[in-house]
């Protein structure tokens, strides 16, 4: 049985794990903590809210938003949880929201189920095909996450902690 601090299995190997699981490890002084804001698409509407931060522990890296998606979306029986990769994701200059300009109502429904006990390379192309981002050429650590989606320098640049 998994304990609250196991880490997330891919397939590269246990190196994705949620923030609040690594005591060690804390979001950067200059950078804001996202958990708990609103997450919008390129068109305003809000899609959910920021649950969780998984970390790229051999990288020291935030690679992913874990979002807790609103009833209001009336998916169903669908997993209440997508995850999307930081740099698909800006900071707003002056509000607590997080935009997603790929993120859609359409793009939601074509996630593959997110299981939050196992994230695979497949389940990490899925998710990047249904946010019409391109894959990258390399499917093999560490060149996978250098790529656009994966830059959290996108994410941060529009707003760092006032």
């Amino acid at each position: 049985m998994e304990t609250p601090s196991d880490p997330i299995p891919s397939a590269q190997g246990l190196h994705l794990r949620r923030l609040r699981d690594l005591t060690e490890f804390e979001v950067a002084d200059d950078n804001p903590d996202v958990r708990g804001w609103a997450v919008r698409g390129a068109d305003g509407r809000q899609f959910g809210q920021v649950f969780e931060l998984i970390v790229d522990v051999d990288a020291l890296k935030v690679r992913y938003l874990d979002l807790q998606l609103d009833d209001s979306l009336g998916l169903g029986a669908r997993d209440n949880h997508i995850l999307l990769p930081i740099g698909a994701a800006a900071l707003d200059e002056e509000a607590d929201n997080v935009f997603v300009p790929s993120l859609t109502y359409e793009s939601v429904a074509q996630y593959p189920p997110y299981n939050e006990i196992q994230i695979t390379r497949e389940y990490e192309q899925t998710m990047l095909r249904a946010l019409s981002l391109g894959l990258p050429e390399a499917s093999t650590e560490p060149d996978f996450y250098n790529q656009p989606s994966y830059d959290a320098t996108t994410f941060y640049q529009r707003r760092r902690l006032k």
